[in-house]
């Protein structure tokens, strides 16, 4: 069972869980525009320091990455080595300090950077995603400071700025500091808590293809009294995006499924285990069905274990207020593409040229690779897994749910790939947290029990 003296200390000191979330809160830092990015890192490093988790900005440079080293966000790198316990295995946390951009500022109902609290919930930008989630992690290690001296194993901690753009040089950074970041066990970023107050105990994230398609037509926008005699590249790329996926949510693309993993036996099971409020689900999100109108079981297989097409952003013409006839000289669709495994964003992006270029789409439209990511999954079955399961039981109360993956997307394949170490997600986020939309919040009460929940696990892992 959770010390009952560090589990306490977490009651006790809520008020400086909260204070510090804050201070990270009213440091904007947004990768997609650059912005804070090395303030916010030092922050970190400062709170950490501030906790006695010994701490160290990384950086890149010019040699390790073909980018300019002020346009690399640096790492905060933490470490606590246990005392009582040198030989203990070693338990990493990976999380992520940069945030979503605040747009649309008019939809929020406060500063998106206040950290503002109201009873029970704490709002602002990165309050959940991923600032929040950060700070139960160090805190769990600061309590074990305070009250004993140590900790139960050794503890590291890697905190990157670019998780919101791709976490686009994450496995550079791995593989320069491979020896300093070795660890068994990762405890991923995040973690859902559903309307019940379960806790989702995640096994994987899907993989991820980031493409840009741009449809040219004349040289410059043009009176659209034209249009009888130039063609409207907007009507161009409607026809491409038509050919990529159907209405039913089946992506057309040749080979496209081929190497997708089937789920084994054991996931089968836990899917057809784990509790979906599909009424809430519609209600919270507005919608009155699913695509291809899937239910049951099928809608939480195709949320876990399925891959996607989105149309991500469409842009072309005269979108201001009022009309104006305009044929525009261009139209840009960014699509992502949710992967699972076994399946290569690489692979999976040639086949789309492929498929284009067979419809006669690559003489008019280019395609333009913007990211890709891997998909990984733990296996149901791994010892750590189940200490995971026993400290969200402890720390929340009630049994959590074990989900065979996120339907989101994180660099956990890098980590998997680079570190040979097994990720596990669990924390404090609320479903409906509004994570990247306006108003996002933090509960206050999840937070301190996710608190708990790492604590237990940094006991249950010093134990091995």
């Amino acid at each position: 069972m959770l010390n009952e003296s560090v589990s306490a200390a977490v009651d006790s000191e809520m008020k400086g869980l909260i204070s510090d979330l804050q201070t990270l809160i009213r440091q904007p830092s947004i990768s997609a525009k650059k912005q804070g990015l090395n303030e916010c890192a030092s922050l970190v490093s400062q709170i950490m320091v501030k906790a006695g988790i010994k701490s160290e900005v990384l950086n890149l440079d010019r040699h390790d990455s073909n980018q300019n080293q002020e346009a690399i966000a640096p790492i905060v790198y933490g470490e606590a080595k246990s005392k009582m316990n040198p030989d203990a295995k070693t338990l990493l946390f990976y999380n992520h300090y940069d945030v979503q951009p605040e747009e649309p500022v008019e939809f929020w109902d406060t500063d998106p950077f206040s950290g503002k609290v109201e009873g029970n919930y704490i709002y602002g930008r990165g309050s959940a995603d991923d600032k929040g989630e950060l700070i139960t992690r160090i805190k769990a290690v600061e309590y074990f400071l305070k009250e004993t001296g140590d900790v139960p194993c050794n503890i590291k901690f890697i905190i990157e700025g670019e998780e919101e753009i791709g976490s686009v040089n994450i496995e550079k950074y791995l593989s320069k500091y491979r020896q300093k970041l070795a660890a068994d066990w990762v405890i991923w970023e995040f973690g859902y808590v559903d309307e019940k107050n379960k806790p989702i105990i995640s096994l994987g994230m899907k993989g991820l293809l980031y493409v840009e398609l741009v449809a040219k037509g004349p040289s410059q926008d043009v009176h659209s009294s034209l249009a009888v005699l130039i063609e409207n590249p907007a009507w161009r790329l409607v026809e491409a995006l038509n050919i990529i996926r159907n209405r039913d949510g089946k992506i057309l693309i040749k080979d496209w499924y081929d190497e997708v993993r089937e789920f084994t036996s054991d996931e089968l099971d836990s899917i057809s285990r784990e509790p979906f409020d599909e009424q809430e689900f519609k209600r919270q999100y507005g919608v009155d069905k699913f695509v291809n109108n899937a239910r049951g079981i099928e809608a939480r297989k195709a949320l876990v274990g399925m891959p996607t097409c989105n149309i991500a952003g469409l842009v072309t013409g005269y979108v201001g207020q009022g009309a104006k006839t305009v044929l525009p000289s261009t139209a840009m669709a960014k699509i992502d593409f949710r992967l699972v495994p076994d399946m290569d964003p690489t692979r999976q992006f040639q086949r789309l040229i492929k498929h284009l270029n067979n419809y006669g789409f690559g003489g008019d439209i280019d395609i333009k690779f913007i990211h890709g990511e891997s998909s990984s999954r733990t296996p149901i079955n791994q010892p750590f897994v189940k200490q995971v399961q026993d400290a969200a039981t402890e720390a929340f109360g009630t049994e959590p749910i074990v989900s065979v993956s996120s339907s989101g997307t994180g660099p956990m394949h890098s980590f998997v790939k680079m570190l040979g170490a097994p990720c596990v997600s669990v924390g404090s986020t609320s479903s409906y947290a509004r994570i990247h939309s306006p108003n996002e919040f933090a509960r206050i009460d999840l937070l301190n029990k996710a608190t708990k929940c790492m604590a237990a696990i940094i006991e249950k892992f010093g134990k091995q």
